[in-house]
C-alpha cells in the first residue's frame, strides 16, 4: 500500500504540474482526491492492514494528501497570473498614441433661432405650448372662423387623411390657441412652435413642411399697440435695434383687425434682390386683434377679454439672422452647410 500510495502522488503531483488550463487543475483534483478520487480508494482498505501498520500508513496517506493539496495550489497560482498577464497584454493600451478626433454636433441654425425666440417670450411672461401634429379640420379650420369654401381647405392646399376632409397635417399651429382658449384660465400668454404642412411648391423661400411659431395674448383691456410692441420687441431683440418694420393691412379669417408683418431684406436693405423678390421687404408674419366670434367659440366673453395672435416662419426668421438666402439650405442637411453654425 505505501508503493501505491508513492505512485501515485508522483503520478499526481507531475500530472498537476503540467495541467494548462484550471479546468485540467480542477479535474486532476476530483480524480485524486474526490470521493471517488484515487487516494480515496486506497483509503478505504485501511481496514485491511494491521494495527502495527495501520498508524504508518495513515501518516503516509496524510502527507500525500496535504502534498497533492500544496501542488494544486501552487498550480492554480501560476495559471492565474499567466491569465492575468494574457489579459493584460491584450488590453494593453498606449497612452502615448494621440486619439481619435471626434467631431461634436451643433444644434441647427433654425433649432438656435428657436432657442432665442423662445427665451425672448419667457422673458415676457410667456408659456410655450406643444401640442399633436394630426389635428382635426374642425380645431384647424372651423374653430378659427374658416369656413367651408375656403381657398385654405381644398385639396391643392392641404394635406388630408379622410376622404370627408375631417382630419389633416395642421397647416399651422394656430389649433393649439384653440386647444389653450378651451382649457386654460385667463389671462392666456403663449406661444406654439412646431412643424406644419402645406402643399408648397419648394423654392428659396418655401417649402411643403416648415415651421412655425404661433403665440397669443388674451386679457383684460388688450390692444393693437400691445400686439406691435411686443412683436417690435422680439424682432429687434433677435436682429439688432436698428431693424427696420413694417406693419401692412391683411385679411385673416381669425383676426379683426390683421396685418402682415415685414422686415427689410437683410440682403439688399430695401434696395430689391432675388432673396426678397425685388421687393426689398421680406414678410415674416401674419398677426391681428382675435375675431370675437373665434373667442366665443371658446367660450370666452368677447365684451371682457380681448387679444392678439400671430405667426411666425421660423424658417424665415433664421434666414434673417443668419443671413441665408435660401430655404432650401435649412433642409439639404449638406455639412459644409451646418458647420458654419
Amino acid at each position: 500500500m505505501r508503493e501505491k500510495l508513492e505512485a501515485i502522488r508522483a503520478a499526481a503531483v507531475a500530472a498537476m504540474e503540467n495541467a494548462d488550463k484550471a479546468e485540467e487543475l480542477e479535474a486532476l483534483r476530483v480524480q485524486y482526491l474526490g470521493k471517488k478520487g484515487e487516494l480515496t480508494a486506497v483509503l478505504k482498505q485501511m481496514g485491511k492492514l494491521s494495527a502495527e501498520e495501520r498508524p504508518v500508513v495513515g501518516q503516509l496517506a496524510n502527507d500525500v494528501r496535504a502534498k497533492l493539496e500544496a501542488a494544486i495550489e501552487a498550480r492554480a497560482e501560476q495559471l492565474a497570473r499567466r491569465a492575468m498577464a494574457a489579459r493584460l497584454l491584450a488590453e494593453t493600451v498606449d497612452v502615448t498614441i494621440p486619439g481619435a478626433p471626434r467631431k461634436l454636433g451643433k444644434r441647427h441654425p433654425m433649432y438656435q433661432v428657436l432657442d432665442e425666440i423662445e427665451d425672448i417670450f419667457i422673458g415676457l411672461g410667456f408659456e410655450i405650448i406643444e401640442d399633436r401634429e394630426v389635428e382635426l379640420a374642425e380645431y384647424n379650420f372651423t374653430k378659427l372662423n374658416v369656413e367651408e369654401g375656403h381657398p385654405a381647405r381644398e385639396w391643392t392646399d392641404t394635406f388630408y387623411f379622410t376622404d370627408d376632409s375631417s382630419i389633416l397635417l395642421r397647416t399651422q399651429t394656430s389649433p393649439m390657441q384653440i386647444h389653450a382658449m378651451e382649457t386654460r384660465p385667463l389671462p392666456i400668454r403663449m406661444i406654439a412652435p412646431g412643424r406644419v404642412y402645406r402643399k408648397d411648391e419648394v423654392d428659396a423661400t418655401h417649402s411643403p413642411m416648415f415651421h412655425q411659431i404661433e403665440g397669443m395674448a388674451i386679457d383684460k383691456g388688450i390692444t393693437m399697440a400691445d400686439l406691435k410692441g411686443t412683436l417690435n420687441t422680439v424682432v429687434r431683440s433677435l436682429y439688432g435695434a436698428d431693424t427696420v418694420t413694417r406693419f401692412r393691412p391683411h385679411h385673416f379669417p381669425f383676426t379683426e383687425p390683421s396685418c402682415e408683418m415685414d422686415i427689410q431684406c437683410y440682403k439688399c436693405h430695401g434696395a430689391g434682390c432675388p432673396t426678397c423678390k425685388g421687393e426689398g421687404w421680406i414678410e415674416v408674419l401674419g398677426a391681428g386683434m382675435i375675431h370675437p366670434k373665434v373667442l366665443e367659440g371658446c367660450g370666452i366673453d368677447s365684451k371682457v377679454y380681448s387679444g392678439w395672435a400671430f405667426g411666425f416662419g421660423l424658417e424665415r426668421l433664421a434666414l434673417g439672422q443668419y443671413k441665408i438666402s435660401d430655404l432650401r439650405l435649412i433642409f439639404e442637411n449638406d455639412v459644409r452647410f451646418l458647420e458654419q453654425f
